[in-house]
C-alpha cells in the first residue's frame, strides 16, 4: 500500500492495439500511432489533399486499422472521407466528451491523448449518416440558405422601392416569383 497521497500509475488495458489518434487544425494535423509501429510515433501533416492522403499511407505502413479523431469545425470532413475509402474505422469523438475524461497528463499532446484513450476504450463514435445520405442533407440545408437569401433579397427591393415611393410591393412579389401578370405598375419596360 502507498504512502498517503502518493499518486499511483494505473495502466488500462489495451483492447485496440491497432488505434490511432488524430488531432486536426486548420492548417496542421498532428497523429500518433503506437510508440512500436513507427520510429517517430507523432508525425505532423499539412491540410492540403496530397498531404491528407500521405497521412492515410503512412496509417497504412504503421499498420493501423482504427482511427479517433476530434470533430473540430468543418476540417475534420475531408480527412474523415478518406480515411473512410481507405477501409480505415474511423470514430468521430466530440470534442467536449475527450475533455470530460479524468486522468490526463499536462505533457501529453492532444494526438497522443486520443491515440491512448481510443486504445483503451474510452472514447465513443459520434453518428455519422451513410456517404449518400450526407449528400443529400447537404443539398437540402444549401437550398435553406438559397431560399432565405432570396427572401431577405425580396425584402431589400420592397423596401427600396418603398424609399423611392413607388408602392406597389406586389410587383416584386410577382416578379420574385415569377408570376408576370401584366399589371402595368409592374411593366419594367415602362418609363415614367
Amino acid at each position: 500500500m502507498g504512502k498517503r497521497g502518493e499518486k499511483r500509475e494505473r495502466r488500462s488495458a489495451i483492447l485496440e492495439p491497432d488505434a490511432a489518434g488524430i488531432d486536426i487544425g486548420a492548417e496542421e494535423i498532428y497523429v500518433a500511432v503506437p510508440p512500436d509501429r513507427d520510429e517517430q510515433a507523432t508525425r505532423r501533416f499539412s491540410s492540403f489533399t496530397c498531404d491528407l492522403y500521405a497521412l492515410a499511407e503512412w496509417l497504412e505502413c504503421c499498420r493501423i486499422r482504427t482511427v479517433a479523431m476530434e470533430s473540430t469545425g468543418v476540417y475534420w470532413i475531408p480527412l474523415f472521407q478518406i480515411l473512410e475509402e481507405r477501409g480505415f474505422k474511423v470514430y468521430l469523438v466530440n470534442a467536449h466528451s475527450l475533455k470530460t475524461v479524468p486522468g490526463r497528463k499536462s505533457d501529453v499532446s492532444d494526438c497522443e491523448w486520443i491515440q491512448y484513450l481510443h486504445s483503451v476504450g474510452l472514447l465513443k463514435a459520434s453518428f455519422r449518416p451513410p456517404e449518400d445520405i450526407c449528400a443529400v442533407r447537404t443539398l437540402w440545408r444549401h437550398r435553406g440558405s438559397l431560399l432565405q437569401m432570396a427572401a431577405e433579397h425580396t425584402q431589400h427591393m420592397q423596401k427600396s422601392l418603398s424609399l423611392m415611393n413607388l408602392q406597389d410591393p406586389s410587383c416584386v412579389e410577382r416578379h420574385h416569383g415569377c408570376q408576370w401578370t401584366g399589371h402595368p405598375g409592374c411593366d419594367p419596360r415602362r418609363q415614367p
